[in-house]
């Protein structure tokens, strides 16, 4: 069942949010003016915006079938955002209607849209968590969490296009190594984070200079750098620009990786040290 906890939190229409900016540039309607405004900015810089979100969703697409066709049966997807069809639960279901899926935001709106819109098969479970990626620990020690996932079985951990608003003072590893911790042998991370490595000098300057006001941009090497933990072991081809990760398995044919700033990333949780 949904969580119903901070059911009286406000939604600011005023200010900008990543998850309903992330609707409008997906073609949803559950959107603000602010929201709107934002994305038009981003877009001024970077005209591909669009299709760099399309490409994003297409990555969640391909890693959920795969770790579902490879037996995973329960996702913790953080920073699921507005729901957008075909969503994690979905995709898994699909695969293996048993499939139980908790979804992580900390928008009340994506909250109210989660409740009325994600509903999976009845075989299977499907929760929602109003929680912020910055509290890792809060996030695995809730109730509902645990309800639903068995963390004596595998997971896949989802954390797609969430770990760039996660500044470098918030300690973005820690994060990470928090959650890695936590998931038993077996398990997978997947991710994707924004970068500016593939742009032009010119188009580099004029996304920078907005970036670093409203999250951390790093390089592939660097979103390496936050999967380097003793029980992971990243999966080939590594970082790499989501246009060009695993491109026979999407839709063709495939963007240039100059049109698409934003890098993916999946990894396999090993054992335990002794």
């Amino acid at each position: 069942m949904p969580s119903q906890q901070d059911d009286a939190d406000p939604v600011d229409t005023s200010v900008a949010h990543p998850a309903r900016r992330y609707d409008y540039l997906l073609g949803g309607k559950d959107n603000f003016e602010a929201d709107r405004e934002s994305a038009r900015l981003i877009a001024e810089r970077m005209p591909t915006i669009r299709l760099v979100a399309q490409e994003n969703r297409w990555f969640l697409h391909r890693v959920v079938r795969f770790l579902a066709e490879r037996g995973i049966r329960q996702f913790l997807d953080i920073g699921t955002g507005i729901p957008t069809s075909p969503n994690t639960h979905q995709i898994a279901q699909d695969v293996d209607p048993t499939a139980r899926i908790v979804y992580v935001d900390n928008d009340p709106l994506v909250l109210a849209h989660a409740r009325a819109l994600l509903t999976g098969d009845p075989l299977g479970d499907t929760a929602y968590l109003q929680a912020d990626l910055r509290e890792p620990r809060k996030i695995l020690d809730d109730p509902q969490l645990r309800q639903v996932l068995d963390f004596s079985e595998p997971v896949g951990l989802l954390l797609i296009a969430v770990l760039h608003f996660i500044r470098d003072d918030d300690d973005p590893k820690q994060i990470v190594d928090t959650l890695v911790s936590a998931l038993p042998e077996g398990s997978f991370v997947a991710a994707t984070h924004v970068t500016l490595e593939y742009m032009s000098p010119e188009q580099f300057a004029a996304v920078r200079a907005r970036a670093e006001h409203q999250s951390a941009v790093r390089s592939g090497a660097e979103l390496t750098a936050l999967f380097e933990h003793p029980r992971l072991q990243v999966v080939e081809p590594g970082a790499q620009s989501v246009s060009r990760w695993w491109p026979d398995e999407a839709p063709q044919p495939r963007p240039s990786i100059e049109d698409v700033a934003c890098n993916g990333i999946l990894a396999r949780v090993g054992p335990r040290s002794a």
